[in-house]
């Protein structure tokens, strides 16, 4: 088994129910993210026309906002702010679909935790909460990967039945 399947291959619980009721919080969750918080900074088909967005285009203002962070943000801001807007847009689409999950997964508790730790974190828990909670959903599924409802189980399956 190649790590790419590893990495691929959901951790299935034993009843079909208790896979769906896990799986909502990563569909609604990838929803969000993909449908705001990144069609707002990385462009996407449905990103609001007042935004101005090309497609995979990231929000003029963003990457000043990135570099403020300091650090190595300040040094390669562009790069963060489209690493940042392609984890929340994208790695959200993923979580919807279940594609990859683990992937798009550890790409969202990365920019989680920098949107915590140096963007809110002056402002309080209560503005913390959002980024907390697709957090700590980037977390279980980096977990235990789809589940019974996603394409990672599908190409699992198949690779299974291929052997």
């Amino acid at each position: 088994m190649t790590l790419l399947q590893k990495i691929t291959k959901p951790i299935l619980a034993p009843f079909w129910w208790q896979d769906f009721l896990t799986a909502l919080p990563r569909i609604i969750c990838g929803f969000l993210l993909a449908s705001s918080f990144g069609a707002d900074k990385f462009g996407l088909p449905w990103s609001p026309a007042d935004k101005n967005l090309g497609l995979f285009e990231v929000a003029f203002w963003f990457p000043n906002d990135v570099a403020q962070y300091g650090g190595i943000f300040k040094v390669f801001p562009a790069f963060f702010a489209r690493m940042g807007g392609f984890s929340e847009a994208v790695g959200g689409i993923f979580l919807v679909l279940g594609f990859q999950t683990r992937i798009a997964s550890f790409l969202i508790m990365g920019t989680m935790l920098v949107s915590i730790f140096l963007q809110q974190w002056s402002q309080g828990m209560w503005m913390m909460l959002p980024a907390m909670g697709f957090l700590w959903v980037a977390m279980y599924s980096l977990i235990s990967g789809s589940g019974r409802f996603g394409i990672d189980y599908l190409i699992s399956k198949n690779t299974k039945n291929e052997k």
